[in-house]
């Protein structure tokens, strides 16, 4: 099963963490401005990266 898949094209793919080899799990982060990014983080270690994107959009999360 995918983790990310992009809603307008159908493109899908799978993110784990290389450290804890767990499946990234979405999440937002707040930005000191008040706004906010979508990110995919670890649930074990919660290192995090910025969500993957795809036809100019954020990915959706199956996860």
């Amino acid at each position: 099963m995918e983790t990310y898949k992009c809603d307008k094209c159908g493109m899908a793919v799978n993110a784990s963490c290389a450290t804890c080899n767990e499946p990234l799990v979405n999440g937002t982060l707040q930005l000191e401005d008040g706004s906010s990014v979508q990110i995919s983080k670890c649930p074990k270690c919660e290192g995090k990266i910025k969500s993957p994107q795809c036809c100019g959009a954020d990915m959706s999360c199956s996860i």
